[in-house]
């Protein structure tokens, strides 16, 4: 996969978030909740016609253009939030936390903003970058698909039924853009075409006709996607407060976060079981059965959307903003951290191998009718 060179014009517009948050962050007008809502809108709709006007060639092209350039200006915002909800810096975007959203100071918060502000704000430069120079950029496009949607999936549900369910500001309908762009961006990504497969149809052949045991990587994976599928199940019973032994210790000694009353982990579990667990299931029969040509694709959505999620989850697990009731117990560490990062990075293994060895998943084109010769 190549990777594109970064679109300098996004990235230089975008860090004009730096100076203007700090100005608005002295507006006084930005006290009350519904000016910081028009404002933020403003300067959104502000941006959408900056990039329009200076980008037409590109946006003409590729409407996404705009998408990743308005999306940028946000990661850097967000990481501005992150970095001052850390004590990295002041007075920059305080108004926001205070009086838009202000569940964006829970730990949970914090970690989106920081991924969003670094993964998700290269993917967007790349993907422009790309776009400007009329290059691919699905397998780029897949992943941040992935990232964003599970973001969302777990932080908006988490924000009305956790305890910041009172504190939703009339910014959190700015929200709307960010549930719906995502839908027409990955149908527009997905529609894109593939890159062309140097795999010969005798390649292909030849590949799909070995064994289980011939391919001790697929093999691997498969014995990873069964376990990583009882780990799944086995967290989604507990935050549904399963009465056995094992859900009990686990949950007071090794992840006790799962018992924050902010909801987001709950929410991340129970996506897990419901999203994650028929994937492992799915991409455990694709990896035994050849021509699931499917696979590669959601494989690497997979990995964008468990990349991020356990991303967010480990760090809010550690982190000073989550109560110390509900932190991970320093004696359970180790086994923390083995677990959850085994689980973030099986799925890449799986989204690497299906780029790097694409001929198993691959469809063989019917073969022509044999010819029968006439008997006299």
């Amino acid at each position: 996969m190549d990777i594109p060179p970064l679109a300098g014009k996004i990235a230089a517009l975008s860090l004009g978030a730096i100076p203007l948050s700090y100005a608005l962050n002295h507006v006084s007008a930005l006290s009350h909740p519904l000016g910081v809502a028009l404002m933020s809108a403003l300067i959104l709709g502000l941006f959408f016609v900056a990039i329009y006007s200076l980008s037409r060639g590109e946006i003409y092209y590729d409407p996404l253009y705009a998408v990743f350039a308005v999306f940028a200006f946000t990661s850097v915002v967000d990481l501005l939030i992150a970095l001052q909800e850390d004590g990295y810096m002041v007075g920059f975007m305080e108004f926001y936390t205070k009086e838009g959203e202000p569940y964006l100071r829970t730990s949970h918060g914090i970690f989106i903003c920081y991924w969003d502000g670094t993964v998700h704000y290269l993917l967007y430069l790349a993907m422009a970058g790309a776009i400007r120079r009329r290059k691919r950029y699905r397998n780029l496009g897949l992943y941040w698909l992935g990232s964003f949607i599970m973001s969302i999936l777990v932080f908006l549900p988490g924000n009305i039924l956790g305890k910041y369910s009172s504190e939703i500001r009339p910014a959190f309908f700015l929200t709307i853009p960010y549930v719906l762009v995502p839908c027409w961006a990955g149908l527009s990504v997905f529609n894109q075409s593939q890159a062309p497969t140097c795999c010969t149809p005798n390649v292909v052949q030849e590949e799909q006709r070995k064994g289980l045991l011939q391919r001790p990587a697929d093999l691997a994976l498969i014995i990873y996607l069964i376990l990583a599928g009882f780990f799944t199940l086995f967290r989604g019973l507990v935050v549904l407060d399963c009465p056995t032994d094992a859900c009990f210790v686990y949950i007071y000694q090794y992840e006790p976060y799962l018992r924050d009353p902010v909801a987001y982990p709950k929410v991340q579990m129970l996506v897990y079981m419901f999203y994650a667990l028929p994937f492992y299931g799915l991409a455990a029969y694709a990896l035994i059965f050849p021509g699931c040509s499917w696979l590669p694709d959601w494989a690497l959505v997979f990995a964008g959307a468990i990349g991020q999620a356990q991303f967010s989850h480990m760090g809010a697990s550690m982190h000073l903003r989550t109560p110390f009731t509900y932190r991970v117990p320093e004696d359970a560490w180790a086994c923390f951290f083995i677990c959850n990062l085994l689980y973030a990075l099986g799925p890449h293994l799986l989204a690497y191998r299906c780029l790097l060895w694409p001929a198993f998943f691959l469809r063989l084109p019917p073969s022509p009718p044999a010819s029968h010769k006439k008997q006299h």
